[in-house]
Order: structure tokens, then sequence, then C-alpha cells
């Protein structure tokens, strides 16, 4: 068990950060994604943006109203959000364990990472969220869908491949206020998306 981001992931992540960036900005809004966000979560909300990348969706939440912080486990990529978005806090803390991160926040979202960690590290990665999510607050949790083995892309990125019921398995004390397989506006790839709020006794 590596306890990690997959480490071949980091190191594309960290060679290619500014042309991943790019990429991103280049893509489309993702609309969908942030109509969702402006119905589900808790507004004006302390919010965390767990896997952040470039920043642009916590400059997005920002925007909103949302004090946010954006972490990510890759400091290419957060040298880029930080150029990109000054008036943003950014910090590192890598998943599944989320050391450091001691605040706890009224929304927490985690944006097509958990994909790029072995299928053994997701449960304890979800646990992580929910453990510095507020009772009563909301986790939007999406990922890259890959049926059927695991994939390494020509760059060294991992997409995990994994059931559903793993991730809602995980979320069993939460109220599932959401739960999709679709196609992102933005990237224009499959993936699930869940809503959830976590109840006053859920750890």
């Amino acid at each position: 068990m590596t306890s990690r981001t997959d480490p071949d992931t980091l190191a594309a992540y960290a060679r290619d950060a500014t042309r991943y960036s790019q990429d991103w900005l280049d893509q489309p809004p993702p609309n969908d994604l942030y109509s969702m966000l402006q119905t589900h979560l808790v507004p004006g909300g302390d919010t965390a943006d767990i896997g952040c990348g470039n920043g642009r969706d916590a400059a997005w939440l920002a925007r909103g109203g949302y004090p946010v912080t954006g972490f990510d486990a890759s400091p290419a990529l957060l040298d880029e959000a930080r150029r990109l978005y000054p008036d943003v806090t950014f910090r590192e803390a890598t998943l599944p364990a989320l050391a450091g991160v001691v605040d706890t926040y009224d929304n927490v979202i985690c944006e097509t990472v958990i994909m790029h960690l072995p299928v053994d590290e997701i449960a304890s990665a979800i646990d992580s969220l929910l453990r510095i999510l507020r009772p009563d607050g909301v986790l939007y949790l999406s990922w890259r869908v890959t049926e059927g083995a695991d994939q390494r892309l020509p760059d060294g990125r991992l997409y995990s491949a994994f059931d559903p019921a793993l991730v809602l398995g995980e979320l069993a004390g939460c109220a599932i206020l959401l739960f999709e397989d679709v196609t992102s506006e933005s990237s224009g790839k499959r993936i699930c998306r869940v809503v959830a709020t976590k109840r006053g006794d859920t750890v």
C-alpha cells in the first residue's frame, strides 16, 4: 500500500504542470459542475477544494463568495494555481491521508481526483474527506470512469477502475443528495458524481 497519490501520476504533473494547466483552461467552462455546486453547497460556507490542480474551480468558488482553500499533492500545479489566482489560498496536501489538514469545512469538493489513487486507497481517502467535513456539511465527489482494468496512460498517470458501490459504501453514514453517471461538459469524459450531506453522527 502506497499511502499516497500514485507516484507516477505525481511525476507526470510535475513534468508538465504548465501544459496540463493550459489544457484545463482551454476546455469549455464546467457549467454543469458549477450549477450543481450552486444548488447543493452550503451558501457562503468555508470550502476546501481537494485536488485543486491549477485552481480554476477554487477561483470560481472565491468569486462566488465562498471562503475557499485549494489543496493539491503537486507542488508544480500549486505553483500554477498561485500564479493564475494570487488572491486565493493554496496549500499542499496529499490523499488519502490529507495529513496536515486540521481545519474543518462546511463544503468539501474533490473533482476527478480519487481515480488517481490505487483502488485500495480510495476508502481511506473518502474517510479523510469526511474527517475534514463539518456535521451537516456537503461533500461533492467525482471521478473519471475507467471500465474494465486499471489504465496507465502513456504520460504515466494512473486511472483506477472501480465500482461506484465502493464510494457509496464509504458514504453509508451520509445522506446522498445526488448520484449520476454523466459526460462532463468541460472535459467530455465520462464521470460519476456524488453529492452527500454529513450527518451529525458521521465520523
